[in-house]
């Protein structure tokens, strides 16, 4: 049954259509994923539907009695007070009877789990997006509206979410670019792209193959369009002589044609994404040994020993606060270590994104951020004029001239990408990337963190991203632990289920009498000591023979044998770096 329709209905603020007489129905139980680009309109889309705007012209057809709950963002910063307060101030919009309005609350109390006197101040962002779920279940509402609802939420609290979403079975549409969220929950996609909906009755994973399909058939239709438009501006042109016996049926039917053009909304630009790769860094990337972080005499990280290798894909997985970018900003020496050692390995080169974009001037323009005055920028050795290159993170000349406080978030996150990319870099340290891109813009990073030759280290909530990129986790426990795991983030899902049906089936058996553990001896100790500077001398002489090889003058002349001389060194001194780092993590795993 049809809850809520709509009916040629369009909106607009003053620029392109966000909605261009789109036709919509809702039945009781659906839930739909609204997709689109960022800017396309989905937010203005629940505005309309929740009642908050009315829309430019069209009909909206409700059915009777229904009761609509739109879930923001965020929570107000301006709001402070106990939860029960807040709440009470989202009913008296719907009830004026006091004793319904405390039952409705003390159900959304229970139901979410909250306290009613706890302070909103006092909350984490986790807790304050439950507030928000329960004043919307406090109205009742046979339809919920949720505006990315994982929105800087830690992985924990989007699977809470997820199942709490599925166990209230009611109406859903909700504005998600979380994919495992999407696919987990979403039973219809809906796409709003150039204010018009695209309607897809089927699950996430299915939309993804048929949207393909859609955009294939209208490059199609757009291509056989334009060629006979082409054809009859060519027709049009041989004069009046040569157009005598046609009728000037043709000539009104050409006029259609190019209003038709005309008219037409081209798809937003694909980004596209070119990262300034640096020359390689050491087989050793960076080194940490009994690394601990203290903030007010609390643990953030304690005494963490980590060692991470060229071409290594980190992910650092926790709840909100448990030190991830904590540990991020160590490495990138914007804090440093209340006890123990952090060592770089050589050539590094490190570009951080930081997930408060606090490298954004918020008062510059969008160009000045990436080149101050300058009109050229210079990517891979080639320059580039700066309004083409943020083109190619959807950036037009206006919106590159306006300042950046006015941006989306998305926006902010595509420049800060843009930004970021203009540094030569052979370690990318990105915290929490994801948020806010479309889901486009998202694949395309992948795309480009799977060639990138450096080290990556990356945190982020979304689990696709992270199952899609990373090769080993960190998992920070909050109390300050942290420990490393060989896969990603689903691989460590699986060891964390119940495991007691295997458990029961083997039998115990007595454990064996332990040996005297083995230590290392004096001199022992001292090569370990002594590894990492030869270490970083071999691949100093490794780097020197690779450039030597790589000069145009040694292929000149009678070089032969000189560069089998070469040769043979650089085979040397690579056999001798492989010996000492077998050698290095042998002796590491050794206790002192």
């Amino acid at each position: 049954m049809n809850i809520f329709s709509l009916h040629q209905a369009s909106l607009a603020f003053g620029g392109p259509k966000l909605l261009d007489q789109v036709s919509l129905q809702v039945a009781s139980g659906e839930r739909i994923c609204l997709l689109g680009r960022n800017g396309a309109g989905k937010s203005s889309l629940l505005h309309l539907i929740n009642g908050d705007v009315p829309p430019d012209s069209g009909d909206i057809i409700r059915s009777q009695g229904l009761q609509t709950a739109y879930v923001p963002q965020e929570f107000p910063d301006d709001w402070s007070g106990q939860i029960r307060d807040y709440l009470r101030l989202q009913v008296d919009t719907v009830t004026t009877d006091p004793l319904a309005a405390e039952v409705k609350i003390d159900q959304a109390l229970s139901l979410l789990e909250l306290d009613g006197e706890a302070e909103v101040s006092a909350l984490s962002g986790g807790q304050k997006r439950r507030v928000l779920l329960a004043a919307a279940m406090s109205l009742d509402p046979e339809l919920i509206l949720l505006d990315e609802p994982t929105n800087h939420l830690d992985i924990d609290a989007i699977r809470w979410l997820e199942e709490f979403l599925l166990k209230i079975r009611k109406t859903l549409i909700f504005i998600s670019h979380d994919r495992a969220f999407s696919r987990r929950l979403a039973s219809r996609i809906l796409e709003l792209d150039r204010g018009q909906l695209h309607d897809f009755r089927c699950d996430y994973s299915t939309y993804l193959e048929r949207r393909q399909d859609v955009l294939h058939a209208e490059e199609k239709s757009w291509a056989r369009f334009d060629q006979k438009l082409a054809e009859e501006e060519v027709w049009i042109r041989k004069g009046i002589k040569a157009r005598r016996t046609r009728n000037m049926g043709r000539v009104r039917d050409l006029q259609k044609m190019r209003e038709e053009r005309r008219q037409r909304r081209e798809r937003t630009g694909k980004v596209k994404l070119q990262l300034e790769e640096a020359p390689r860094s050491g087989q050793l990337v960076l080194e940490a040994k009994d690394l601990s972080f203290a903030y007010a005499e609390q643990p953030i990280i304690n005494g963490l020993n980590l060692r991470v290798m060229r071409g290594d894909r980190l992910g650092l997985i926790g709840p909100n606060g448990s030190g991830k970018t904590t540990l991020l900003k160590l490495i990138a020496a914007e804090l440093q270590p209340t006890s123990g050692s952090l060592r770089h390995g050589t050539n590094l080169q490190i570009a951080y994104f930081d997930q408060l974009r606090n490298q954004l001037d918020e008062d510059a323009t969008v160009k000045q951020n990436i080149a101050d005055d300058h009109d050229q920028v210079i990517i891979n050795g080639q320059t580039r004029h700066i309004y083409g290159y943020l083109q190619d993170f959807l950036f037009t000349p206006e919106r590159a001239r306006t300042p950046v406080r006015v941006l989306s978030g998305g926006e902010k996150n595509r420049l800060l990408l843009a930004k970021l990319f203009t540094q030569p870099a052979n370690l990318l340290i990105l915290d929490e990337p994801t948020n806010d891109l479309d889901m486009e813009t998202l694949d395309l990073l992948e795309e480009l963190l799977h060639d990138f030759k450096g080290t990556v280290l990356l945190v982020s909530h979304d689990r696709s991203f992270l199952d899609n990129i990373v090769t080993s986790s960190l998992i920070f426990s909050g109390q300050g632990e942290v420990e490393e795991f060989i896969g990603s983030y689903d691989d460590w899902l699986v060891l964390q289920q119940p495991a007691t049906e295997a458990k029961k089936e083997k039998k115990v058996k007595p454990a064996p009498r332990q040996e005297r553990p083995r230590k290392l001896s004096f001199k022992e100790k001292r090569e370990l000591e002594e590894l990492p500077e030869r270490i970083d001398q071999l691949e100093t002489e490794q780097q020197q023979l690779h450039e030597q090889l790589a000069d145009p003058n040694l292929y000149k002349g009678n070089n032969g044998s000189k560069i089998i001389q070469f040769q043979e060194q650089l085979a040397a001194t690579e056999a001798r770096l492989a010996e000492a780092y077998r050698r290095w993590e042998e002796l590491d795993q050794i206790p002192e």
